[in-house]
């Protein structure tokens, strides 16, 4: 669970005017012990997230690794022929694509515009959209799509951590102590311990206060992080090659269901996941606006919508705020 999320949580409840009754008080019931860690967890924390790192080195500097490594380097010019074929494959592909190019589809459809042409249609999801004119440096376009995909992925599967709990418990599959998203980060901030998937005593970081799920959270994405901002390269010491590039790494770790395996159903992928990923990021800030103005979760909202459409919908809320 990221802590990114976890805080915003938080804070769309302290926004919020009115809270429901379990939190009503929050200046009584704060528990201090959230901002608080024992020297023993921490410990734990360091000692937990440094298993990854010293794993990898380990294994890089060891007789294994050397071995793996020289196992990649005999395959390795093999597979950079292949992976040029490919990348020559893919090229072919996308000037048939109807999603790339110049006579892709356009942000404003038949409308006549004068798109940008620094925008050609070579990156997936590219509709002539840059109204700030931000993607004018090349080197700058190819920085924000990277930051694009990489915060894309992330909504997709924090929207998916958001709508499944509150979804399992309403179902009756689980039960859990908080099962809308908001409000497991206010429960965090009072200091509570939450049990995973509803099952006692199974905490992980549940039972942790803020501060150190910030630590453990900051310190295991600093690895992978470190290693794409490298490039796809920084597996070589352990014998893993990555046929792709930084956004698209593709190999049996980055793609074990070989999707890229068709060069033209690849490039087409590219582009449903682009926009599934902007869907996602605009879902996560109706998320935020409906847990700062009702307080609910995304799923009570919806049903609520449906039960009474003509009643509870956007309008009837920003009037009854409006009202008050």
């Amino acid at each position: 669970m990221s802590v990114v999320s976890e805080l915003s949580r938080s804070s769309v409840g302290l926004l919020r005017g009115q809270l429901p009754a379990k939190f009503s008080h929050p200046r009584r019931h704060f528990n201090r012990s959230c901002c608080r860690a024992s020297w023993q967890e921490l410990a734990g924390v360091l000692v937990f997230s440094a298993i990854p790192f010293t794993a990898v080195k380990a294994i890089a500097n060891s007789p294994l690794g050397e071995t793996l490594q020289t196992r990649m380097q005999e395959t390795k010019k093999l597979a950079l022929r292949n992976a040029k074929a490919y990348q020559s494959l893919a090229q072919n592909a996308k000037k048939d694509s109807f999603w790339y190019g110049e006579e892709r589809p356009r942000w404003l459809g038949p409308i006549p515009f004068e798109y940008p042409t620094y925008l050609d249609g070579d990156l997936p999801g590219d509709y002539g959209f840059d109204i700030a004119g931000l993607s004018q440096d090349p080197v700058a376009f190819k920085r924000y799509y990277n930051f694009e995909i990489l915060h894309a992925r992330w909504a997709m599967l924090a929207a998916l951590g958001a709508l499944i709990p509150e979804l399992l418990d309403r179902v009756g599959a689980f039960h859990f102590v908080e099962p809308v998203w908001w409000r497991v980060g206010y429960s965090k901030l009072q200091g509570e311990t939450l049990d995973y998937l509803g099952i006692p005593g199974l905490h992980f970081a549940g039972s942790q206060g803020v501060i150190v799920i910030a630590i453990c959270q900051f310190l295991l994405m600093v690895g992978p992080e470190y290693a794409r901002y490298c490039g796809i390269e920084a597996l070589e010491p352990l014998g893993i090659y990555l046929p792709g590039d930084i956004n698209y790494p593709g190999g049996a770790l980055f793609d074990p269901l070989n999707l890229s395996g068709d060069p033209i159903a690849f490039q087409e992928l590219k582009v449903k996941e682009i926009k599934n990923g902007r869907l996602a990021m605009i879902a996560w800030l109706g998320f935020y606006v409906q847990a700062a103005l009702t307080g609910k979760g995304p799923l009570e909202n919806l049903f609520d919508h449906i039960a009474d459409p003509f009643h509870n919908n956007i309008t009837s809320t920003l009037g009854s705020l409006l009202y008050k």
